[in-house]
């Protein structure tokens, strides 16, 4: 089966003397693995040089056998060379790759995410608040994989909540005051403030978030929650989290 569609790389390495194998996310159908034959041998057989998070065309023979199809046409449609000039958009960038590899199942279509991949991208292009867009990222993203955190109302007991309350990493969202829970560290405060804004972010419009303003305290909260809350329920890692 022959599949053409929009396709942005994750990553990719050599293979072998002659080729590379690249592993993309595409707007149709998920993430897909596949091997450009002869792309380092000639590389004017493909109009790309893979570079990462570069927006693509593929064309792809797809293997019912195999998780690895063979790439026989991949033309750069996009390329950000304006994040390679600045450190931090750059390792923003490579954390937003690394995510949605650690998320997304293989060959899984969710087009939502392949449009809040470019928005994110083409937005790190522009904009000087690297934090802003890396936190708008992992609220949206969460909400769309089905990864998101219970926010609504009290874990326990289903209750809205009021005033400060505790976010717990092992339950996955809100305890309020009235619960017992155990004390410990995978346990925070979090105010109604962040609560909010977090709520209201994951609902609104790409640009339209992008102008949701964020008081510094808000800022800490979100980070604190966010980068926690996906290192310990994907038990993995985020490499570039590091560099954030």
């Amino acid at each position: 089966m022959i599949a053409k569609t929009r396709a942005i790389v994750l990553k990719s390495f050599d293979f072998r003397e002659t080729s590379r194998i690249a592993v993309f996310f595409t707007e149709e159908h998920g993430k897909v693995t596949g091997i450009l034959k002869g792309i380092r041998k000639d590389p004017r057989k493909f109009s790309t040089s893979l570079d990462r998070y570069s927006l693509n065309e593929i064309l792809y023979y797809r293997h019912s056998s195999s998780d690895i199809h063979l790439v026989g046409h991949c033309d750069q449609m996009e390329v950000f060379t304006k994040i390679r000039d600045e450190y931090k958009k750059m390792t923003a960038s490579y954390y937003g790759l690394e995510l949605v590899d650690k998320i997304m199942p293989v060959e899984q279509a969710n087009p939502d995410v392949f449009r809040l991949m470019l928005d994110y991208i083409r937005s790190l292009e522009t904009s000087e608040d690297t934090d802003r867009l890396v936190h708008l990222f992992q609220i949206k993203i969460l909400s769309l994989s089905g990864f998101r955190p219970f926010l609504d109302c009290c874990v326990q007991c289903e209750k809205k909540v009021s005033g400060p309350v505790r976010f717990s990493l092992n339950a996955g969202g809100l305890i309020c005051v009235n619960c017992p829970t155990t004390q410990g560290a995978d346990q925070s405060v979090i105010s109604q403030g962040t609560i909010a804004t977090l709520l209201r972010m994951e609902e609104m419009p790409w640009e339209q978030s992008l102008r949701t303003g964020l008081m510094p305290t808000t800022r800490k909260e979100l980070k604190y929650l966010l980068n926690n809350f996906l290192v310990y329920h994907l038990e993995r890692k985020i490499h570039a989290a590091v560099y954030l």
